[in-house]
């Protein structure tokens, strides 16, 4: 897959951002040294690779949910908060 001016257009209008002009040729030259990467992968010989090699039948090891509250973890959070008062931040109305 060649990635050409066109293509980033296409990208640029799927993301809703804007690559700047000044920048085009490089991020063009990224995405295609990514694209190659990719195409790389596809040469790799997976015929001997159990489909399932990643997978694990054992379950996911559980711990007790135990509640803790430790106060001194809110008391330095909140230390470096601009406003708060009863444990809680203090924020500017936002809705009116």
């Amino acid at each position: 897959m060649q990635v050409d001016d066109a293509l980033l257009s296409r990208l640029e209008k799927l993301s809703f951002l804007k690559v700047a002009d000044d920048k085009r040729e490089e991020i063009i030259n990224q995405l295609s040294e990514i694209v190659s990467f990719v195409d790389n992968l596809s040469t790799l010989n997976t015929d001997g690779v159990d489909d399932n090699f990643a997978m694990s039948d054992a379950a996911t090891p559980l711990r007790e949910d135990t509640p803790s509250c430790d106060t001194s973890i809110n008391d330095d959070i909140l230390k470096h908060a601009p406003k708060s008062a009863d444990h809680f931040f203090i924020v500017p109305k936002i809705i009116e």
